[in-house]
């Protein structure tokens, strides 16, 4: 071994008061630590989905990647206990004369154990059969003592119509009785970090959502929301949901791959306050940004107003109302309707889809070149 196979990366003692370190050795980012006295030097790419191991953090001996948690030995490069036969590349390093060398070629190789896919990563094919659809109730309230949410007994209207009427497939989703982490901001940390399907997702099998993911993505034609106001906003369990789905949209800024093709979305919003058009607004901006279709009057919706606190009213104008009835049965209808529309023919389809975002700049171009 000559010395031209080590590369001096700098002076002992600036690494010694930093447990990890990210250096780089020509193209290579690699991950140096020290605990204890002792150097380790090991790749600074995770085996998950490329991590910077060099801006973690150390737990023992382990170097913990900063996007998803994955631990590696900071000697051997050894996944953590149970996990061994997930290993990065470690590399020899010593010191002389006060600086870290480092030797250029790895000492070990990369392992890469081999995972299943998660299910919800399979290709999204549609079965053949009717239009499905989905309701998805953003109501809070405690499942073991449930009480009347006007906007969820419009969603179950809805649902009936569809199932009895229409002949469609029916689920309920009712997002109180789900437990799932809110978003952890994996995004924030990179772009990258945000993965389909979600990160929390795939490190966690306790954890709810997948119930929606599987719904909106690989199931359902037809989604319907149902929503109460509260205090001018949808539910807080909504938006819980909607930072979730946040790696659905990534998919598109990522890869440019649009993963809900010819699906169509409506909305229920009821409540004891106003702001219904504002409440609408956001609901609709945030799924025609997933990729979802609208059919013509999209949502239907019923309040008393700021000054109405009188809520027990509220409740009976709903219960009471054949009216709401009327137009959640005809909202259902016309999201049918655009379904079929779209899943006869060719507008909206995973070709026409692809490129969503490449589209968008390209036409966000064209009218700066007309301007």
């Amino acid at each position: 071994m000559t010395d031209t196979d080590w590369q001096d990366v700098g002076a002992a003692a600036d690494f010694e008061s930093r447990p990890v370190t990210e250096i780089t050795l020509g193209r290579t980012k690699l991950a140096l630590s020290h605990r204890n006295g002792v150097f380790g030097v090991i790749s600074g790419v995770c085996n998950h989905v490329g991590g910077p191991l060099g801006q973690g953090k150390l737990d023992g001996n382990y170097v913990v990647c900063p996007w998803h948690n994955w631990k590696f030995h900071r000697v051997t490069g050894l996944g953590e206990p149970g996990s061994e036969d997930d290993a990065v590349p470690s590399y020899k390093v010593k010191v002389k004369s006060g600086r870290v060398l480092v030797r250029m070629t790895p000492a070990t190789p990369r392992k890469h154990k081999p995972h299943a896919p998660h299910p919800l990563a399979r290709p999204i094919r549609r079965k053949s059969g009717p239009v499905r659809v989905v309701g998805i109730s953003a109501t809070a309230q405690d499942p073991a003592n449930p009480r009347y949410s006007t906007s969820e007994a419009l969603l179950e209207v809805a649902l009936a119509h569809a199932r009895k009427k229409l002949k469609c497939p029916t689920k309920l989703i009712k997002l109180a009785e789900l437990k799932f982490r809110a978003c952890e901001g994996y995004y924030s940390k990179s772009a990258q970090a945000c993965t389909w399907p979600c990160s929390i997702t795939q490190m966690d099998n306790t954890d709810e959502l997948t119930e929606v993911y599987e719904a909106l993505v690989h199931w359902a034609d037809v989604v319907l929301l149902a929503t109460p106001i509260r205090w001018g906003q949808a539910g807080s369990l909504y938006f819980r949901m909607a930072e979730r789905l946040n790696c659905v949209q990534n998919q598109i800024t990522l890869k440019d791959r649009v993963l809900l093709n010819k699906k169509v979305v409506s909305f229920i919003i009821t409540g004891g306050q106003d702001n219904i058009q504002g409440v609408a607004g956001q609901l609709l901006g945030f799924f025609s940004e997933l990729g979802f279709y609208l059919p013509q009057f999209p949502f239907v919706a019923h309040s008393r107003g700021w000054t109405a606190e009188d809520m027990e009213q509220n409740v009976a104008a709903v219960q009471q109302s054949e009216e709401l009835r009327e137009g959640t049965r005809a909202l259902v209808e016309r999201a049918v309707e655009t379904a079929r529309t779209l899943l006869k023919g060719n507008c909206g389809s995973g070709k026409l889809a692809r490129g969503g975002r490449k589209a968008q700049r390209l036409e966000v171009e064209q009218k700066k070149g007309q301007s």
